[in-house]
This record gives C-alpha cells, structure tokens and sequence, in this order.
C-alpha cells in the first residue's frame, strides 16, 4: 500500500474529530505509557470468523491466566462482521480485537476506530518478524502508526479438480484464453470450470492486480479513482463474456448451493487465495483426494503475475481498556508456533511472518490434495504478487456498491464494466461527501 502520512491525516482530520484518550494518532512510542499492563487479571473479548481459532486462543489461555481470552464468531467481514463493527463501535460496545482484513483498515482509521498499535513498544520492536509487504497493509504505508497486527497473506493459484481433468482429457489450463477454451469443454460435458461470485468483490480486486490495473492511487493530496482502468475493463469484459455465455456458474458464495456445487463436481475449478485451501476442503468433503492446485492462469503465455485476495490482521478498537494485554495476545497469536501451526491446520492460515513461512507443517503434503505440497506453490505465486495495489479510504462501501451491480449483472441486467462505473461515481460521491479530496 502507498498510503502517505499526509493522505490518510487530511482524510482523517476531514471526517473525524481526532479524540484519542492517551494513544495518539502519531504513536511512534511517544504514547508507551498508555499502553502499561493492567494491575490485575484481564478479560478480552475477540470477535473473528477464521474457522478453528477458538483451538488457537485455548491454548493461549491455558499458558495465560491473568490474560483470558473470550472468542465471539461471525461471518466473514464483508459479510456482516465490519458492519456489526461499526454498530458496535458507534454504540461503544466493540470486542476489545477484531479481525480485519487488510483492505477494510483504512475504512475503521477513517471512522477513528482503531487504537493505533505503534504506541506498544513490544509491537514495534516485532516489525522485522513480519513480511515488509503485510507490515505496510496494517501500517497503511507509514512510518509511526500501526492498526492491526498482520496475520496472513492471501497471494491467489488455481485449485481445480485434477481428476476430472484427467479423466477427461482437458489440459489444466496456464492462461486465461485456454481457461476460457477449458470452460468450453467443461460446458458442453454439462459442468461449470468456476463459480463467478456476485459478492466478492476483493476477488474480482484480485484479478485486476494481477492483471497490472489499480482502482486507487494518491499522491499525498488527493485520490484518484479508478474502477474503469483498462486492466480492469480488460478483466470485467473476459467474466461478462463468460457469463453471457453460461461458462460460469452464478451461484451466491459460501452458501450451501455453493458447496454443493464443488462437492457434486458440478463445478471444476476456483480461483482462490491460499487461505481458500480450508473453503473447498470443508464445503466439498465428498471430494477429497481429488483437488490439486496450480499457479493463476497468465493474461500472455509465460508470464509470472498473481493477485492476491484477503489477507488480514487482528486490530484493537478504540476504547479497549486494556490495549497492553490485547496488543500482547495479538502478537502472539501471529508470531507464536504454536499458535500459526494451529491456524493453519484449522483453517489453512498462510503466515504473515518470514519465520512462519517454515513452518514444518507448511512443508508437508496436504491429504485433501492427493498429498500435493500446495504450499510449494502458494509459496512460488507470492513472489509474484505486486506490493504497490492500493486499497482507498472507503472499501467496504465500494465493494458494497460493485456488488449490487455484478448481482445485477448475473441474472443479465446490465454488465460488470456497468457496475464498475456505477461503483465508480457512488465512490467519488462517498469520498466527496466525507470531505476526503478527490483528483479531478
């Protein structure tokens, strides 16, 4: 991300009245006093949809008396989860930590409601743990301010059916022209190669990153949006085309029609992040053994690009009494072995720390998978994954906006390059309304 101090402090002082009590928005460590341990035992609450994690926090609690550790589960962020934070947040109940994925941050800064973790000296001192990429995501780009702990990455392959390739004679394809070609074949056998998502926008986001495009950019001034670059019209043009031509499934995501689909073999394929490993595995158990994953398909024959999707960290909202304790069991939960070891076997986390990386259970092959070493190739399309796409100030509510008009676009009311310009002025409008600059 290349959010600029500047950027961020003139959105923010535009939207929001800066009242910090003892952690300000510099942190820096200027504020290490706030965050002090507590006198005595402490009670946190932590509200996250990761599947498992309560197997992670156990094992916290039983090493942490004084520190307990209380998990609320939701649905995924975009979901329902950033929402109820919001409420929550405005009620002045919000869980002391909350998972965040690393697009939606800049949305809970702008609203002012993360406490910013630079102020805790023992998380500065951790920065050379984490990748510099996922460092910068919770940072929001600058130097003296920290929102969320990094936990993962989410750099994108291709999971597909390897069984039913074979059998078939299909190759798996490595670009998205044989993609389409493979879709062909798979119709006409009476199949679907992938579900194209109605609402997960930040997949479509994935794409467009791979593809070299950017729907955001600031210069320190103000924003730029961009939802109709080339690349993503590029992208948006090839998924209308296959759904036009009933190539794809529509069905809604993560839902058991869904599932069902992936685990009936009514669907072949998925264009996933890593973290997507778990999503097939526990929606299409029927299926085990038969999954194999490969690189993303390339827009021109050879090349090596990735998008990434998802990605998150675990931030403390502002109001917490207790930001010590949280900030300790944040760091933890992303740092420790046996904690990362836990997420993944859960929950298929991809660390975000260079240690994390080596985990010996990341080294081994997956059953799910025919025994593949899916990590090996996660591993190869992160180093192929650009660290400059930039998330804008307001995600929740662009993403919101482009999924009315895919959904639209789906049942044939419109098209995706539609929605993207709709999305596109709803956003301006937003950010206009916010008094958050926006370039001409």
């Amino acid at each position: 991300m290349r959010h600029t101090k500047r950027a961020v402090a003139a959105a923010l002082l535009t939207t929001v009245a800066i009242a910090m009590v003892g952690c300000s928005a510099g942190g820096g460590g200027s504020d290490a006093a706030y965050c002090e341990p507590a006198d005595g035992d402490v009670n946190l609450t932590f509200t996250s949809w990761i599947p498992g994690i309560e197997d992670a926090v156990a094992i916290w609690n039983a090493d942490n008396p004084d520190i307990q550790v209380e998990v609320q589960t939701g649905p995924s962020g975009n979901a329902g989860t950033y929402q109820n934070f919001f409420n929550q947040l405005e009620a002045g109940n919000a869980p002391d930590l909350g998972q965040i994925e690393y697009d939606a941050l800049p949305n809970f800064r702008v609203q002012d409601g993360l406490e910013n973790l630079a102020a805790c000296e023992d998380i500065v001192a951790a920065e050379d743990q984490f990748l510099p990429w996922t460092w910068s995501q919770a940072s929001l780009g600058t130097d003296d301010e920290l929102y969320g702990v990094p936990q993962d990455q989410g750099p994108m392959g291709l999971f597909y059916r390897s069984d039913l390739f074979e059998q078939n004679g299909i190759p798996v394809p490595t670009t998205w022209d044989e993609y389409k070609a493979a879709a062909e074949q798979i119709r006409a056998l009476g199949g679907y190669i992938t579900n194209f998502s109605q609402t997960d926008i930040n997949q479509f986001a994935g794409f467009v990153w791979q593809a070299g495009g950017q729907w955001f950019q600031n210069d320190g001034d103000e924003w730029t949006v961009d939802l109709t670059s080339e690349e993503s019209t590029k992208v948006a043009e090839y998924w209308q085309d296959l759904i036009a031509n009933d190539l794809v499934s529509t069905y809604p995501a993560w839902t058991d029609e869904w599932n069902n689909a992936y685990n009936s073999g009514e669907v072949w394929t998925w264009n996933s992040a890593v973290w997507g490993a778990n999503s097939i595995l526990s929606g299409a158990p029927d299926t085990a053994g038969n999954w194999s994953v490969a690189l993303a398909p390339q827009w021109e024959a050879g090349g090596e690009t990735a998008g990434n999707w998802g990605g998150s960290s675990v931030a403390v909202f502002k109001g917490t009494e207790h930001l010590y304790e949280a900030a300790k069991f944040a760091l933890w939960l992303n740092t420790s072995e046996e904690a990362l070891t836990s997420l993944n076997q859960t929950a298929q986390i991809y660390p975000a720390t260079t240690a994390g990386l080596e985990l010996p259970v990341l080294k081994e092959g997956v059953d799910f998978y025919g025994g593949q070493k899916i990590y090996d190739v996660f591993a190869e399309a992160a180093t192929q994954v650009s660290p400059d796409f930039t998330w804008g100030p307001t995600m929740t509510q662009t993403y919101a906006d482009v999924s009315d008009g895919f959904k639209a676009a789906a049942s044939g009311d419109g098209t995706l390059v539609d929605a993207l310009t709709k999305g596109q002025a709803s956003t301006i409008s937003t950010l206009e309304a916010q008094s958050i600059p926006v370039a001409e």
